[in-house]
């Protein structure tokens, strides 16, 4: 099933070209605020009680065609975004010569797989701008893209087994990790606003398949920058998963971007990024400069 979040955060099934929106099969009041969304992580806690309804509804329901609605991001005020570091080897490699290109040295301990928290504010849809920072673009610091494969957490858990791992996943969505090179820590250089698109919907595992055969691919203005796929993950989505919960609980609806793969490479204002990833769909994004206007 592939699941989408449109115009004031109906729920939507997308069938072909065409979303059916299935909000009225929730058994839950819809909240139309992000911020009191409770039913986004009711859904993503309790699918599987709740796919026969939604699969009902998507059949009987009236399709919408795509291209007549506003997509959000499929995912609605997670706990927390997660983000691996150093997860394909190539990407490993070529963040030495970018290392030394942006801030004159290699920080070997970078060059390990970790995890990091990105700030949930970053998120934004497949429909939305990437804004780059008025105070970044004047320090002339390098912004870069990350074209990755997210998982959305279903039903959660702490200190989860690798062999159950892939039980607790909701389903998969196509990320941008948008980074600034710069001394600054790993959250904060990455956690701006719209620094997260996300979309253009959340494949459910079952449709999905085998996450560790998808094929990522990014164009900046038609130029191929990045094309990997996620068989060369250094640690594969189980284990991020397993590794991740030993140190924080994973709620329902919980964001994990699985790693950057070789090809990042800087975006400027003007730039459009599409990216797709196999069987999970393609986002086009334009790039442009934060407006000129002061705090607010």
């Amino acid at each position: 099933m592939r699941l989408a979040i449109f115009d004031g955060n109906r729920l939507g099934v997308v069938v072909g070209d065409t979303v059916v929106d299935v909000t009225g099969a929730l058994p839950w009041p819809h909240e139309p605020d992000p911020l009191l969304a409770g039913w986004w992580r009711g859904l993503c806690r309790d699918f599987a009680v709740l796919a026969p309804a939604l699969e009902e509804a998507a059949a009987n329901g009236q399709r919408l065609p795509l291209d007549s609605v506003r997509l959000a991001a499929p995912v609605l005020a997670p706990t927390k975004i997660i983000a691996c570091a150093s997860n394909y080897r190539e990407h490993v490699d070529e963040m030495h010569s970018v290392q030394q290109r942006t801030l004159g040295q290699v920080e070997s301990w970078m060059m390990n797989f970790d995890v990091f928290l990105k700030a949930p504010s970053s998120v934004v849809g497949p429909e939305a701008d990437i804004v780059l920072p008025r105070e970044v673009l004047a320090a002339g610091s390098e912004i870069h893209h990350e074209s990755e494969l997210v998982v959305v957490i279903g039903t959660g858990g702490k200190d989860i087994a690798v062999e159950n791992a892939l039980e607790h996943v909701l389903g998969y969505t196509i990320g941008l990790d948008i980074t600034v090179r710069s001394a600054a820590d790993r959250s904060r250089r990455k956690s701006y606003d719209s620094f997260s698109p996300l979309g253009p919907w959340l494949t459910t595992g079952d449709e999905a398949g085998d996450p560790a055969d998808f094929d990522i691919l990014l164009t900046c203005n038609g130029e191929r920058r990045q094309a990997v796929n996620t068989a060369s993950l250094i640690t594969p989505i189980p284990q991020i998963i397993a590794y991740a919960s030993r140190m924080m609980t994973l709620n329902p609806g919980d964001v994990i971007f699985t790693g950057a793969p070789p090809g990042v490479g800087p975006i400027l204002p003007g730039d459009v990024l599409d990216t797709s990833i196999s069987r999970l769909g393609a986002m086009t994004l334009p790039v442009r400069a934060e407006d000129a206007a002061g705090p607010r």
